[in-house]
């Protein structure tokens, strides 16, 4: 259930983003152009339905998206940095948040805070976070999520651990993963090796 996507401007892009010399504002144009790119495979069995429109020059059959809008949900606050290139592809779709921080011992995740649109069993729900790392913020989520009536989830995130892998894939098994890279391991603070360092504070200029 995890698909890695290995188009080359998505590789490349991501080499750029790794670089511990990319600064603040590089690294956010980075992540909302990877996220673009990476739309492309997470929406492409969006279905469609027929409808009729006038071209200039005839009228014809052509297609749309059909049923209701997507929902993408961002892992707060390091998923700003997906969202936004997501939003660039699809602008009208509804938008959900879900806080959560870990607990720098346990490295639990905490909720504190979530949103989310109404009638979330009919829509295809997308959730974005830079990385999965121990795997236990984004099992979090998607509990979360299915307990609000959420059926159709999709996770979408630049790095993936082996460890959060088999976590997610464990408490989750019907929900896909997309991914840029499946790095190496995790370290003793849990972070990704090789990795890109903290997504957040990257993003935001925070330390």
């Amino acid at each position: 259930m995890i698909t890695v996507i290995e188009h080359p401007l998505v590789q490349h892009k991501l080499t750029l983003l790794r670089r511990r010399e990319t600064g603040t504002s590089e690294f956010r144009r980075l992540c909302r152009e990877i996220s673009l790119l990476m739309g492309y495979e997470v929406l492409r069995d969006l279905p469609l339905e027929p409808v009729a429109i006038d071209t200039p020059l005839e009228p014809m059959q052509a297609f749309q998206v059909s049923g209701k809008k997507l929902c993408f949900v961002s892992i707060l606050r390091a998923g700003a940095g997906i969202l936004e290139g997501l939003l660039d592809l699809v602008p009208s779709a509804r938008v959900g948040h879900l806080g959560l921080y870990r607990d720098p011992i346990s490295h639990e995740p905490v909720e504190y805070y979530f949103k989310a649109p109404d009638g979330l069993g009919a829509r295809l729900c997308i959730v974005v976070d830079p990385m999965l790392a121990t795997g236990h913020s984004a099992v979090a989520a998607v509990t979360k999520l299915k307990q609000a009536g959420a059926k159709d989830i999709k996770f979408v995130c630049l790095l993936a651990a082996p460890e959060g892998m088999r976590a997610f894939t464990s408490a989750h098994p019907d929900v896909p993963v997309i991914t840029a890279a499946l790095d190496r391991q995790l370290d003793d603070h849990a972070y990704i090796r090789p990795g890109l360092g903290d997504a957040g504070d990257r993003l935001f200029g925070t330390k």
